[in-house]
């Protein structure tokens, strides 16, 4: 393993990164780094014309399960957007592994409120992690990419993250 080569079964894995976001461009281009298939997925295609995406795999405009999958790790990288309760509802529907939203512990969840307006059980959106990442006190895109691929590998290998081994 720390010779460079990855785990036998770690190249099925898939990271989607909701939202054409700065987060999301470093997501994506650590994500390839460290074995995932990268998937942009940008609900808004005149944000795609002007979104970053040279390090995703696949690029869509809506979520299907050829690459929302058991293996895929769903990051949304905004939580202010106003389709993010229709996309999540139809993420919720799909197998992904493991779906988290960006956002503060300090301030409110507005994915929660926003799928129960669109009659989303609350044990449906309690699959949903926020916060998401590693707590590394990390601010810019780069380190909260770092913090929240840190934190998918810890989860995938039922770790807790940190320093206690």
């Amino acid at each position: 393993m720390a010779h460079g080569l990855l785990p036998p079964g770690a190249g099925n894995r898939t990271l989607v990164a909701v939202f054409a976001s700065p987060v999301a461009d470093h997501l994506l281009h650590f994500g390839r780094d460290i074995g995932y298939r990268t998937v942009l997925l940008e609900p808004d295609s005149n944000r795609l014309a002007d979104a970053e995406w040279r390090y995703a795999d696949q690029v869509a405009t809506a979520a299907h399960e050829d690459f929302v999958d058991r293996e895929a790790d769903i990051v949304v990288t905004d939580h202010d957007r106003s389709e993010l309760g229709a996309v999540l509802r139809h993420l919720l529907t799909l197998p992904g592994r493991w779906i988290g939203v960006m956002g503060s512990p300090r301030h409110t969840a507005p994915h929660v409120e926003a799928l129960r307006r669109l009659g989303v059980p609350d044990r449906v959106i309690t699959r949903i992690h926020r916060p998401i990442g590693l707590n590394i006190g990390s601010r810019t895109p780069p380190e909260i990419a770092i913090a929240t691929l840190a934190g998918l590998i810890a989860d995938r290998n039922r770790r807790p993250g940190g320093f206690v081994f």
